[in-house]
């Protein structure tokens, strides 16, 4: 990080609009509502005061995150042209301000989720935050290939903790496939969008995929990880989470979510010059709704209860 973000001249006090946007609502939404499908598919009733509460915090714990990733990057987003709208590129909010935002935040946020559910979920929050943060921004992001590989465990522990929030545990299979699919789901999540939006890091001096090991190692990447998301998400239908609903919503999707990455990774530089990424494009935007479709199976199964093997 530079401090040249520092020393921008602001034409106009900042709005409250514009720290909320410093909390990445986007991704704020994707915690909710994970951590919410972890907290419902947990075997055990949360009253729903404490329930919203806790889900509260935790969102203020994620917007804290953001908050903090944006302090840090404040430099590299200035350069980016998907970034450069940021609050802080843009020259509405200070980066000092968005760092004691976010360190307010978290302070806030693991307290009162300790006391609104359990210590071990504040303490889960506490080390997603410090996770996100430190070793992913600060460290994974601008020094390997591996940086959302890794990184993206931070991205993966909302459905974790919205368990601990019903059950206070931790040593169980459930809340780890859903863990899984978050985890697994984020490579090829956003390398997709790196095919498309390669000058953005080369520009930056981001080490993605596609900057170190080029276009083409990317490809072969997306394919090998969708193949071990399809075996994962898929083998989900059978545990105590899944069900008919379930397994059909992971035929479909994985379905065409494999078919989509095999249709990646027979491209080449050519084909991508003519219609612009248009596959690529394609495959990103189907990623969005992968996850929130197979979350929402889980929901349907833990509020419709239905029994057999596993969940069914």
């Amino acid at each position: 990080m530079t401090d040249v973000t520092n020393a921008q001249s602001f034409e106009n006090d900042p709005q409250l609009s514009d720290y909320y946007a410093l909390m990445k609502p986007r991704v704020m939404q994707l915690v909710v509502f994970t951590a919410v499908v972890g907290m419902l598919a947990a075997p055990v009733g949360v009253n729903p005061v404490v329930g919203f509460a806790s889900i509260l915090f935790l969102a203020i714990g994620a917007g804290a995150s953001g908050a903090l990733n944006m302090w840090w990057d404040a430099d590299i987003d200035a350069v980016m042209k998907r970034t450069a709208k940021r609050p802080i590129p843009a020259g509405k909010v200070t980066a000092q301000s968005a760092m004691y935002l976010g360190v307010a935040l978290s302070g806030l946020s693991v307290m009162m989720l300790s006391l609104s559910a359990n210590l071990l979920a504040g303490f889960m929050l506490a080390f997603t935050i410090f996770f996100y943060v430190v070793p992913y921004s600060m460290w994974l992001k601008r020094s390997t290939p591996q940086n959302i590989v890794i990184g993206g465990a931070a991205g993966a522990f909302p459905p974790v903790i919205g368990w601990i929030i019903a059950t206070g545990d931790i040593m169980v299979l459930e809340p780890w496939l859903m863990f899984a699919l978050i985890f697994m789901w984020t490579p090829p999540h956003f390398w997709a969008l790196a095919l498309f939006m390669r000058n953005d890091y080369d520009d930056a001096n981001v080490p993605m995929l596609t900057v170190t090991h080029g276009r083409r190692v990317t490809r072969n990447h997306i394919l090998a990880y969708t193949v071990l998301l399809v075996i994962l998400a898929v083998g989900t239908a059978f545990t105590g989470i899944g069900g008919w609903i379930y397994l059909a919503t992971a035929l479909v999707l994985n379905a065409l979510f494999l078919k989509g990455a095999y249709d990646i990774w027979k491209r080449d530089e050519d084909m991508c010059e003519v219609d612009n990424f248009a596959t690529e494009r394609k495959f990103f935007r189907l990623s969005l709704w992968y996850l929130f479709a197979h979350f929402g199976a889980i929901l349907l199964e833990a509020l419709l209860k239905p029994v057999g093997f596993g969940g069914w």
